[in-house]
């Protein structure tokens, strides 16, 4: 691959969590920025660092450098050497997170693992418990700050999911502000919404689903989307990965165990950030509103 095609890499990634609006930002933004040719995000800072950055690259080869390099890669936050992979090949990069309610991002993640096949078997509690990675997938000040470390405070948008869901235009102009693109109009794009890949039912059957999707990662790990592509159209995925019961609700009480668990993490972060987050410290029972804002937007402005 040539020098110039290895030039082709994102100024800007948006490195989640995952279960925060990943899926909703990238089809917002297609084309008003250059994304990964025919996939939402290529993994490669955390599954496929060792297939090299010309790999990476060719994922971006018809970008015309005309408007800027994008990639939405929600597995990079809680990863802990992709701060330093991006920083070695895109020094400059710019970097966009989404903050979540711990609890309920938790529970999303939980159904998105599920609804593959990969969770632990057992009850929700049973797979926090055997699951390191997703009980401890909420230490958001922590990994925050390493992202602050490698790209400066500057550069790194800190958005919050809360604000997605009650104020979506609000929360896109900050997004699209920060990447300096002109601001993208929701109410000219009535096919969007907020509950892509939510993740509302298990498979039939888990063995089925595991094997999917490694044969899907295997695909991935060869750029071939387009096969990735056309089985889910054919409703091979839908499949294997659904016709199975609907995930429930959590419960008060685990959702009350859940937030005295991560109360330390909110804290945390209040601290990092400077900002009232005290509502995700409450039981969703005594909310007025679950998708009421956690943080006086104004609060997060410029940060």
């Amino acid at each position: 691959m040539n020098a110039t095609v290895k030039l082709r890499l994102p100024g800007i990634i948006g490195v989640g969590p995952g279960r925060t609006g990943s899926t909703w930002l990238h089809r917002v933004l297609e084309g008003h920025v250059d994304l990964p040719y025919d996939v939402k995000e290529t993994q490669f800072f955390n599954s496929f660092y060792d297939k090299g950055i010309d790999w990476y690259a060719h994922n971006f080869r018809h970008a015309t450098g005309e408007r800027p390099i994008v990639e939405i890669g929600p597995g990079y936050f809680f990863n802990p050497a992709a701060p330093d992979r991006i920083k070695t090949h895109i020094p400059d990069c710019k970097i966009i997170t989404t903050m979540r309610d711990p609890v309920d991002r938790i529970y999303s993640a939980y159904k998105a693992q599920s609804h593959s096949g990969r969770a632990p078997r057992g009850t929700f509690d049973e797979a926090v418990t055997a699951s390191p990675n997703l009980a401890g997938g909420s230490q958001y000040a922590a990994f925050l700050k390493s992202w602050f470390e490698h790209f400066g405070r500057e550069n790194v948008l800190v958005t919050m999911y809360d604000e997605l869901r009650a104020q979506p235009q609000s929360y896109l102009d900050r997004v699209t502000d920060f990447m300096r693109i002109e601001r993208i109009a929701l109410s000219a794009r009535p096919d969007i919404n907020d509950d892509v890949n939510s993740f509302g039912i298990a498979p039939k059957n888990r063995r089925l689903a595991r094997r999917a999707s490694k044969f899907r990662r295997w695909l991935r790990g060869h750029q071939a989307y387009g096969v990735v592509n056309l089985l889910r159209r054919a409703g091979v995925w839908d499949f294997a990965y659904g016709r199975g019961e609907a995930f429930g609700r959590l419960t008060p009480e685990q959702d009350a165990r859940l937030r005295k668990l991560y109360l330390p993490e909110v804290e945390a972060l209040e601290e990092l950030m400077k900002i009232d987050l005290s509502a995700w410290k409450q039981p969703r029972g005594q909310r007025d509103d679950g998708t009421s804002p956690a943080v006086p937007l104004s609060r997060l402005t410029d940060r």
